[in-house]
């Protein structure tokens, strides 16, 4: 923990909690602010611990917005945002929600990657071309998401997709979120059809995993909600409480023949149990192509859904794991009943 703290790890958020003796505030292990003396920390595991010893929350990286609850003040200023606001909002609007331009800032450059106004652009953006998809008019969409010109919205909506609105038509997008978890950050998007990724994540790696699955579907991306994500945060939370065994979201994961036969195997691995490399290959129709099975383990971008985690060692060693051993561990322990 101490290690995690001092490097700003943000694969740990969500799994502990250090609190600053002398200035009696506790923070996310990626917090961005100055490091203490080691002999200052302490470390909790929840929120409620550290509140209990007399600490308070670090305004800088709010550790209390864990378990894929974003804090309120973004939930009522994406309300205002669903209402048909453009996001243009004066200082003295923010303060209305309880917030300040610089902490609204941080707040989205963290967990989206993007500035506050990038983050309004790209949502109005993805909303205008389901309304496309809807079979509105152009001129319906554009005014319809606050554009003041045809030209401007052509313009603002080439960049996004790149094509024009009338050829995008009928198209799609990946939506993209970002989940908190007690195994850290969870980048996750969707399409029409499913979800098509979930993969451990934090800010600095967002932006290459999200290219990567841009141009494996040949889609571009806008941070939002959408349906399939709201339903895989549903079933993330009975899964993280031991109450779900069977993921239901649809899932959308293309490959070579060879990686979809291995992911298909995958996902009969049963709750609870674990197979070796050599087993996943045989169950796969691939005997003896052990190594080729464990790179196509490796590519798997749909983490927990599709169990590449239960695979392990023919001796029963952990094995590698592109999440880190420790995230590994905890879900094997989730799963077998044990206190991870």
């Amino acid at each position: 923990m101490e290690r995690a703290f001092q490097e700003r790890d943000a694969g740990f958020d969500g799994l502990f909690l250090t609190a600053v003796k002398t200035t009696g505030i506790y923070c996310r292990p990626s917090c961005p602010a100055r490091r203490p003396r080691r002999e200052n920390c302490e470390y909790f595991a929840t929120v409620q611990e550290a509140v209990g010893a007399g600490y308070r929350a670090c305004k800088r990286c709010d550790p209390e917005s864990a378990n894929g609850r974003a804090p309120e003040w973004v939930a009522r200023l994406l309300a205002h945002l669903d209402a048909g606001s453009d996001g243009r909002l004066t200082g003295a609007e923010l303060a209305t929600f309880g917030v300040d331009a610089s902490r609204v800032r941080r707040w989205f450059q963290r967990h989206h990657g993007m500035t506050f106004s990038a983050f309004c652009r790209a949502r109005r953006l993805g909303k205008s071309l389901e309304s496309l998809g809807q079979g509105q008019s152009l001129d319906e969409v554009a005014l319809g998401h606050g554009y003041e010109s045809h030209s401007g919205f052509r313009e603002a909506f080439g960049r996004q997709f790149g094509a024009a609105p009338g050829r995008a038509r009928g198209g799609g997008c990946i939506t993209t979120s970002i989940f908190e978890s007690p195994v850290g950050p969870l980048l996750v998007g969707a399409v029409e059809s499913g979800v098509c990724l979930l993969e451990f994540s934090d800010p600095e790696r967002a932006a290459t995993q999200v290219k990567a699955m841009e141009r494996l579907l040949g889609l571009a991306s806008v941070p939002g909600e959408h349906r399939w994500l709201t339903r895989l945060q549903a079933e993330l939370t009975r899964y993280f409480e031991g109450a779900l065994q069977t993921f239901t979201v649809p899932l959308v994961a293309p490959g070579t023949p060879f990686q979809e036969s291995v992911w298909g195997a995958l996902r009969t691995i049963p709750y609870g149990k674990t197979w070796s490399y050599e087993d996943l290959a045989e169950r796969a129709g691939h005997p003896g192509a052990c190594r080729a099975v464990g790179t196509a383990n490796g590519r798997n971008r749909l983490a927990i859904l599709i169990p590449c985690h239960r695979v392990v060692n023919k001796g029963g060693g952990l094995g590698g794991y592109g999440g880190g051993l420790w995230r590994k561990r905890i879900l094997l322990n989730l799963e077998l009943g044990r206190n991870a």
